[in-house]
């Protein structure tokens, strides 16, 4: 019986650990969606300012030294 209730809380423990991953990576998503918002918002009366470069293009950009 004790193998039964340690496998099961190991179990629970995983599916909880996998359940938070996913809702940290919506909650992250959102967030990222939120700040972009924000910034286009933010450059929306510079239109000379906004240029359409895609997010992940911008994220993924090395600067060179």
């Amino acid at each position: 019986m004790t193998r039964h209730s340690e496998d099961s809380n190991s179990t629970v423990k995983t599916r909880r650990q996998q359940e938070d991953q996913r809702r940290m990576a919506f909650r992250r998503a959102i967030e990222d969606r939120c700040q972009e918002r924000q910034l286009l918002q933010s450059i929306s009366d510079y239109p000379e300012l906004h240029w359409q470069a895609p997010v992940a293009a911008q994220r993924s950009a090395q600067p060179t030294r």
